[in-house]
C-alpha cells in the first residue's frame, strides 16, 4: 500500500504538524490519505514530492523557513538535511530538498506556496501520522479547475486523480463552485478535455505510473471522470 518514501513522507509531514509551523498540506500524499479514510484500498499513483501551503503574518525569509523545517524534522529524530533550491515569488512555490545525512542522496523534494488564499483544510491520520490537509472538496475543485482549462495535457495526473476520487467521494457541484468562488477562481470551457480526446489519449499513454500500480484503460478513466464531473461541464 505504502512505499517506504511515502511512509517517511509522512513522517516528515506529521513532524511538521507536531512542530506547529504554519503549514498545510495538498497533493498526492493528501489525496492518498484522503481516499484511505474515505474506505478506497485500491493502489494510486505515488509520488516523490509532498506540496504544502505556508501562511504567515509576515512573509518567511529562506532562512527562517529552513531552520523551522530542519529544526522540526531533528526534534521528531528525523536524521534528514533540508536545502532550499529555488525561493518563492510571484506565482512560484519554494523549493527543498531532502536529503539523507550520511550518504547526501536526494530522497524527495518539498513544494511550499507561501501566503497564498486561505482554503479549507482538515485533520487526516494514516498509519498513524496526523496532519492537516486540504479538504476533499477543495481538492476536487482544485482538479477540476485544472482540467477545466487547455492545461489539461500536462495536468493528466489530475484527470487520473478525479477517476480515484469519484470512486469514493460524491460529486457536490454545488459545494465546488462554491469552493472555487471562496478561492477566487472560475471554471473555464473544458475545451480541451471534451473536444480534443485523442491529444489527451496521448498525454495519458505518455503518463507513467510507477511501480506495479494499474493504469486502467484511457476509456474507462475518460469516460468515467466525464460522467463524474457531468454537472459542471458546459450543456452540449
Amino acid at each position: 500500500m505504502m512505499t517506504a518514501e511515502e511512509r517517511l513522507m509522512y513522517q516528515v509531514m506529521k513532524a511538521i504538524y507536531d512542530s506547529g509551523i504554519p503549514i498545510d498540506f495538498k497533493g498526492s500524499m493528501v489525496l492518498k490519505a484522503c481516499l484511505l479514510e474515505a474506505g478506497y484500498v485500491e493502489e494510486i499513483r505515488h509520488t516523490v514530492d509532498i506540496d504544502a501551503n505556508w501562511y504567515s503574518e509576515t512573509a518567511p525569509t529562506a532562512g527562517q523557513m529552513t531552520v523551522s523545517l530542519q529544526k522540526a524534522l531533528t526534534n521528531s529524530g528525523i536524521d534528514l538535511e533540508v536545502s532550499l533550491y529555488r525561493m518563492y515569488g510571484e506565482g512560484r512555490s519554494a523549493g527543498f530538498e531532502l536529503a539523507d545525512r550520511s550518504t547526501g542522496e536526494i530522497l524527495f523534494s518539498m513544494d511550499i506556496d507561501v501566503n497564498r488564499p486561505v482554503v479549507p483544510t482538515q485533520l487526516y491520520e494514516i498509519e498513524g501520522f496526523c496532519f492537516r490537509g486540504v479538504t476533499p472538496a477543495q481538492m476536487l475543485a482544485d482538479k477540476v479547475s485544472a482540467i477545466s482549462t487547455d492545461r489539461v495535457f500536462r495536468r493528466i495526473k489530475d484527470v487520473v486523480d478525479l477517476y480515484y476520487l469519484s470512486k469514493a467521494f460524491i460529486f457536490d457541484s454545488a459545494e465546488i463552485m462554491l469552493t472555487l468562488e471562496n478561492s477566487g477562481r472560475k471554471l473555464e470551457n473544458f475545451t480541451g478535455f471534451l473536444n480534443r480526446p485523442d491529444d489527451l489519449r496521448h498525454a495519458y499513454e505518455k503518463f507513467r505510473l510507477t511501480g506495479d500500480v494499474e493504469k486502467p484503460p484511457f476509456e474507462t478513466v475518460y469516460s468515467t471522470v466525464k460522467a463524474y464531473i457531468q454537472d459542471v461541464l458546459p450543456q452540449e
